[in-house]
């Protein structure tokens, strides 16, 4: 009894892992994922949770050494996954890329679309080729990875997950095209939660809306990083930036059967942000 007890208080205050000995949720144990720019940021947090608890893992990127490097650190603590180059907004690398998963899985079960570019622009400052960059991305990947996501799911169900932003929910005068893209993703996400729930797919597709997360995109966005932090803090009620396993979570959650009942919703991971 003292032993359960204590692995129970373990798991409470570190989260299962793969150590010897060491009891996992294995929330989604058996299950076959893949996660889109999953060599750094949200996208690695991702695909290291989803391995944790009990996944195999297509860790998605044109990154390779990155990406090798998350492989190589789910293995080591005890999981199994794949590195897939890929460019999303490509429909030949998504082919390949699952053929790729399929042929050393057999399935997929859960799907993150999580790859996107950040790009700062007004409607009169961003031109139609940085436009367009930035859909091809943000959008069309999602697209895509939806598609060939649902192919590969409807004989037998699953999970979609696509990240979206707060910025899919609220406008910025200065994200004219990342506004655009992340709308796209939320609106898109609901038309294919219902396609796939009329059509007895037995598919969820939700989206994910985080606020800021000190990931290395965010910090991307500008020279000045602390003074930049200190803004970010600022707009969020809760007093702090969002880490990336804060997504993660969110992420699992919807990956696992726990949320059975949730499709084509919007998941809000934001500080509070939109709450103002």
């Amino acid at each position: 009894m003292r032993q359960i007890i204590g692995q129970a208080r373990r798991m409470a205050h570190h989260g299962p892992d793969f150590r010897q000995g060491e009891t996992t949720m294995a929330r989604v144990s058996g299950k076959v994922a893949i996660v889109t720019g999953a060599s750094r940021g949200i996208g690695k947090a991702t695909a290291l949770m989803l391995a944790r608890e009990g996944a195999r893992v297509a860790v998605a990127d044109l990154k390779e050494d990155e990406g090798q490097a998350v492989v190589a650190e789910i293995g080591a603590a005890g999981g199994e996954a794949l590195f897939v180059p890929l460019d999303v907004s490509s429909e030949d690398a998504w082919t390949q890329a699952m053929a790729a998963v399929t042929g050393r899985f057999g399935r997929l079960d859960i799907a993150v679309n999580n790859a996107g570019i950040a790009f700062s622009g007004t409607v009169e400052s961003t031109d139609l080729a940085e436009w367009r960059r930035v859909q091809s991305i943000n959008l069309d990947g999602v697209f895509l990875g939806t598609k060939f996501a649902v192919a590969a799911m409807k004989d037998h169900g699953g999970s979609i997950i696509n990240l979206s932003s707060i910025e899919g929910l609220i406008g910025d005068p200065t994200l004219a095209a990342y506004n655009a893209s992340k709308g796209g993703v939320r609106l898109f996400t609901k038309s294919a939660a219902l396609h796939c729930a009329r059509s007895g797919y037995k598919i969820r597709v939700n989206s994910v809306h985080p606020g800021y997360i000190w990931t290395p995109m965010v910090q991307g966005l500008t020279a000045d990083q602390a003074a930049a932090r200190e803004k970010l803090v600022a707009l969020h009620p809760i007093g702090h930036l969002g880490e990336a396993d804060d997504i993660a979570y969110g992420i699992l959650y919807l990956a696992s059967d726990e949320s059975k009942f949730m499709t084509g919703s919007e998941l809000v991971i934001d500080g509070g942000y939109t709450a103002q």
